[in-house]
């Protein structure tokens, strides 16, 4: 099969691969689109421990399902493949399991490639009615429907319900995305790249500033650099709250002094659990996400220009998805 390969670092190889076998309890699935994650992007700068070249990377995906009773189903990807019974699988919690693995690490490869095998307990099917390069959406959008979630939850009911969202990325525009569909107007994106800005603003209909003194009830850190960490901890309101999604780094950022002092609630956030998984699928499928055209589409045998690309800030759009069969 052909597959896009991290062989170094800042090198992406397009290359034929062996297929995948099947595990005990997986499927084989025909990959019909893959996204670029910031993830996939760390790793390609060697700034991944966890995902070492050789390695084919992608884990926002959709396919159909080839082969057995299921053959031809269309189905969208949860690729963080957990044990099912320890406690926190046990409580809903699936993404703290402590055995959890997710494709694009070893020893599971990724999705940039025309086939993969998932376990069947990790698809949503996929109407006939909603293009696969949406549903490869659902993997970052739930990313951000947890985060939305968790911070609605622990928000004071006394506050105002508005939010900054530090990032204006694919992560940053779902949250966006994700606390409007859970109802909240008030949202305005910090992002200091015009161009992405612009997009945003004119292409997604998001409020967007490059940078703001006002403080926010709830603040969303959609980058996870000291940087960003440090504004988050500046325009959090007195009593609010900040989730920390990105992981872009881990030096420090955070006003700890005034978030004791100001009783400032910090979250961190990390994937999503299966429910989330399903309730943003089902969201994109309703159309509560909006109409999710913010996307560029390449081939995957392009890939490596797509990585150049996203490197130098030439991608206005917040997400490009890969088509394994262009």
């Amino acid at each position: 099969m052909k597959a896009l390969v991290y062989t170094n670092t800042q090198e992406i190889t397009y290359r034929e691969e062996p297929a995948p076998k099947c595990r005990e309890n997986d499927v084989i699935m025909q990959v019909s689109a893959a996204a670029i994650c910031g993830s996939d992007m760390h790793a390609y700068l060697g700034h991944d421990a966890r995902r070492p070249a050789p390695l084919i990377l992608g884990h926002e995906a959709a396919g159909t399902i080839i082969g057995g009773a299921q053959d031809g189903r269309r189905v969208t990807i949860n690729p963080l493949v957990t044990c099912g019974t320890c406690q926190a699988c046990q409580a809903g919690r699936e993404n703290l399991c402590p055995t959890r693995e997710i494709i694009s690490m070893p020893p599971r490869e990724g999705a940039f490639a025309q086939y993969i095998t998932m376990p069947e307990r990790n698809l949503v099917t996929v109407p006939d009615t909603v293009p696969m390069t949406k549903a490869a959406l659902a993997e970052p959008l739930a990313v951000s429907w947890h985060a939305a979630r968790l911070a609605l939850a622990a928000l004071h009911p006394s506050m105002d319900r508005s939010a900054l969202v530090i990032g204006g990325g694919a992560i940053g525009l779902a949250a966006a995305l994700a606390l409007r569909a859970m109802g909240l107007d008030n949202i305005t994106i910090v992002e200091p790249n015009p161009a992405r800005r612009d997009y945003l603003t004119q292409a997604c209909g998001q409020t967007t500033v490059a940078q703001t003194k006002a403080l926010f009830p709830l603040v969303i850190d959609a980058v996870g650099y000291a940087a960003t960490r440090s504004l988050a901890s500046t325009h959090a309101a007195p009593g609010g709250v900040i989730a920390h999604v990105g992981l872009g780094d881990s030096e420090d950022g955070l006003d700890v002094r005034r978030m004791t002092l100001q009783e400032i609630t910090f979250i961190g956030t990390y994937t999503y659990t299966m429910q989330d998984f399903r309730d943003t699928a089902q969201a994109i499928f309703d159309g509560r996400l909006g109409p999710l055209d913010w996307t560029e589409n390449r081939p995957l045998a392009e890939g490596g220009t797509a990585f150049a690309d996203l490197l130098a800030g030439q991608v206005a759009s917040p997400k490009i998805i890969l088509d394994p069969w262009a």
